[in-house]
């Protein structure tokens, strides 16, 4: 298979502007990086349908007792051109999202040995399909290989139309002295709160709670409670993808916090109505509902709990889920792209360790409905910080994003 080969080159999305026939191949070898995510997705999911069937498990299988990636959006983000960049850089979170479903989906059919062999599927099927993709041509150019990179170019986009070529200077290395410049600088303050503020969101800590707010809504399926929040993941990740590249970042970003500051808010008066007393500070109010109350009444207040979860999953799922990772993937100029991102992947897990370390002091001190209303406030700062920094990166090269940050 050649880039000159026609049979390969359909008339798919072309630039803004622009009527040139695309190449598919673009999308083979989004979906071929994709499949990083998934696998990533089946490893967090794995555990879920895993631990119990191991726990069953009789000798001489293992035993457990009660004691007992971003570097495939900046590749998908360097290949695809503007007018799918959106829909193919969200599936890296889409893809992490099927995967955690595919893995509670198979958990119920497979024990967990079966389940391991079928997580090696998919990096299985990326290392055969990544063999024949290119490198992508922005890099190419950066280490002198234009030729290389215009054939790589002609395979993923079936023409040259609408590229552009990475502005001068852009083999040159990362140092922090590079920190002084607006182009620099200005991205990296956006990609590192967009991180932080998707953890400070408080989805670790309603995720945590997703077992506990079924059962008290009389869902006795853990599983089945684990499937229902995946596939509500799945479905709104998947609209994100789709509207990417027509409604743009900020609209998404925006609607995201918006959801999540009422959907948080529902959250703590949640816990503000079932909790017991001024003596009951525990953060366990779930697993204790007010034993003064009617048990409708308290049935009922656990649907309000589910009806804000699943609000928010959606929620966050729609923007906040998915965008931070794309933008870190689109805001960086090629040149500290490798450290920018990495710096910002750093921060996205030290919050999510400090998040989930610190969340139950938190509800001691705060109780539980006002942490919850924390998170609430920190989703208003989101809104406004998306407001007023993040620019719209829909439609626009990644030569224009630069040039944006530079004042050019």
């Amino acid at each position: 298979m050649t880039p000159e080969d026609p049979e390969e080159t359909q008339p798919l999305l072309g630039p803004p502007g622009g009527s040139a026939p695309r190449s598919r191949r673009v999308f083979l070898a989004a979906f071929a990086a994709a499949l990083g995510p998934l696998s990533f997705g089946f490893a967090l999911g794995y555990s879920s349908p895993a631990i119990p069937s191991l726990q069953r498990a009789a000798p001489p299988a293992p035993h457990l007792d009660d004691a007992a990636a971003s570097w495939f959006g900046v590749y998908i983000s360097e290949i695809a051109y503007p007018a799918v960049r959106g829909l193919l850089g969200s599936c890296v979170q889409l893809m992490v999202v099927v995967g955690i479903l595919l893995a509670y989906l198979a958990g119920w059919v497979l024990e967990w040995r079966w389940l391991a062999v079928l997580g090696c599927a998919p990096p299985s099927l990326m290392l055969l399909l990544m063999c024949v993709m290119p490198e992508t041509p922005r890099f190419l150019l950066t280490q002198h290989r234009r030729q290389e990179a215009m054939a790589a170019l002609r395979f993923l986009w079936g023409s040259e139309q609408g590229w552009e070529d990475p502005p001068t200077g852009a083999e040159q290395s990362f140092h922090p002295a590079l920190l002084r410049q607006p182009g620099i600088y200005k991205p990296f303050i956006i990609g590192v709160s967009l991180m932080a503020f998707q953890q400070l969101s408080g989805v670790n800590a309603v995720m945590f709670y997703a077992e506990t707010i079924f059962e008290e809504a009389k869902f006795k399926d853990s599983s089945l409670a684990s499937v229902v929040v995946g596939v509500i993941q799945v479905l709104f990740t998947a609209v994100a993808a789709l509207i990417m590249d027509r409604a743009g970042r900020r609209l998404l970003l925006t609607l995201s916090g918006v959801v999540m500051v009422f959907s948080t808010s529902a959250f703590g008066t949640y816990f503000k109505l079932t909790q017991g007393g001024p003596g009951n500070s525990s953060h366990m109010a779930l697993s204790a509902p007010v034993s003064a109350e009617p048990v409708d009444a308290s049935v009922g207040l656990a649907w309000l709990a589910v009806g804000s979860m699943c609000l928010f999953i959606a929620g966050f799922a729609v923007g906040w889920g998915p965008i931070p990772w794309l933008l870190m993937s689109e805001i960086f100029p090629l040149h500290v792209k490798g450290v920018a991102t990495g710096i910002c992947v750093l921060t996205n897990w030290l919050m999510a360790f400090l998040v989930t370390k610190e969340f139950s002091s938190l509800m001691e001190v705060l109780r539980p409905y006002g942490a919850f209303w924390l998170a609430s406030a920190f989703c208003i700062f989101s809104v406004l910080f998306t407001l007023f920094c993040v620019p719209e990166t829909k439609g626009k090269t990644l030569e224009q994003i630069t040039a944006h940050f530079e004042g050019r």
